[in-house]
């Protein structure tokens, strides 16, 4: 990754550009290593695992929602070791304390000494990836644990802070059929994770080659491809991709039409959205367009980026109502038709042009 020396403000920003675009390739192959790593131990799921790693640098967090029995731990847990990145996976129970989570402080005695004092004891969420398994299982005030570390990166016990490792990413999972004794998480609570992703049966061939693989005596190993830092430092990269303003307008007026109080919102949305997507989404298509141009070694922010990650983006940020429900519209199908009524501009502009747009922005 670029970095500056001391004194290298003077060098000028042409140097700076240089040096990204340098690291913008690296990035680049590197994410492609790790697709190959993950390949040899994941069978398919393409889609979702480009969103995740699309999260993980933007510095955002994922639910995950699929039945169970596809290989969501084993994923996460492969990423994990993929990027060098510490890993914990936290069963969510109805039972379960925030202090299982987040840890506790602990009278200790000191007999040489004989005096006492409180001793802080790490819970599991000190990991760079931790996987939130079952989250809609546990009550509301464990949930609300999880989800300020999430915001804050940070855990407060008494009166002390405690910094969580970064990088930190968060991914959280539902199970879509069984909602008997769970506790849906609120829609507030949900917008704070940056994607909703759909984690859907294999193809009838992944599935042969699943069964294939995994009832042999084979454990394939995977390389770890970055190191802790050089991920950190690729999330400052992401952030430094320039967006046309052009670009910047179109996700906020995608945004803005999922609002049905908005002038803006289609008689679609006026008649199967109760609340619309917050400021946060128009946030996560930049940073999350960003990274998925990053990954692709592409120096700018495009409109394909923005409309490419709707879905996850919106999914989860869309109430829709009971005439929806009727109707046979989910927020899929909603946000779907969204995209076909608002479109990007048209233009004529070369790849170069719009980086040179971007950067005069």
């Amino acid at each position: 990754m670029h970095e500056h020396s001391p004194g290298s403000e003077s060098v000028g920003a042409e140097t700076e550009t240089h040096g990204d675009v340098a690291d913008l390739q690296r990035l680049h192959a590197g994410y492609q290593r790790i697709r190959g790593q993950l390949s040899r131990v994941i069978v398919g799921q393409d889609a979702v695992l480009e969103e995740l790693l699309i999260a993980l640098f933007a510095g955002g967090h994922c639910i995950l929602e699929g039945v169970p029995g596809l290989a969501k731990t084993m994923m996460i847990s492969t990423l994990a070791r993929c990027l060098a990145l510490s890993f914990s996976r936290i069963q969510f129970t109805p039972d379960l304390m925030p202090s299982d989570i987040t840890g506790t402080e602990v009278l200790q005695d000191d007999k040489a000494a004989g005096t006492r004092s409180f001793q802080f004891l790490r819970g599991p969420i000190f990991a760079n990836v931790i996987l939130a398994d079952e989250i809609n299982r546990t009550p509301p005030k464990t949930q609300a644990a999880l989800l300020e570390a999430m915001q804050e990166r940070q855990v407060t016990v008494g009166n002390d802070c405690h910094a969580l490792p970064l990088p930190f990413f968060v991914l959280a999972t539902q199970n879509p059929i069984e909602q008997e004794g769970t506790y849906a998480l609120p829609e507030a609570q949900q917008d704070r994770f940056m994607f909703k992703t759909l984690v859907r049966y294999p193809s009838y061939d992944e599935e042969y080659a699943i069964a294939e693989r995994t009832t042999a005596d084979d454990q394939p190993q995977v390389e770890a491809v970055f190191t802790q830092s050089e991920i950190s430092a690729f999330q400052h990269l992401v952030r430094r991709i320039p967006a046309a303003p052009t670009v910047i307008r179109y996700a906020v007026d995608l945004v803005r039409a999922t609002r049905p109080d908005d002038a803006s919102a289609s008689s679609l949305i006026r008649s199967m959205v109760t609340w619309g997507a917050g400021p946060r989404a128009v946030q996560a298509l930049i940073v999350g367009g960003k990274a998925r141009a990053a990954l692709a070694g592409r120096g700018y922010l495009a409109y394909d980026d923005i409309r490419e990650l709707a879905p996850a983006v919106l999914r989860h940020r869309l109430v829709t109502n009971y005439s929806a429900e009727a109707d046979g519209y989910d927020t899929d199908r909603v946000v779907g038709e969204l995209l076909d009524t608002v479109r990007p501009p048209q233009d004529d502009l070369t790849d170069d042009d719009r980086i040179a747009r971007a950067v005069a922005s």
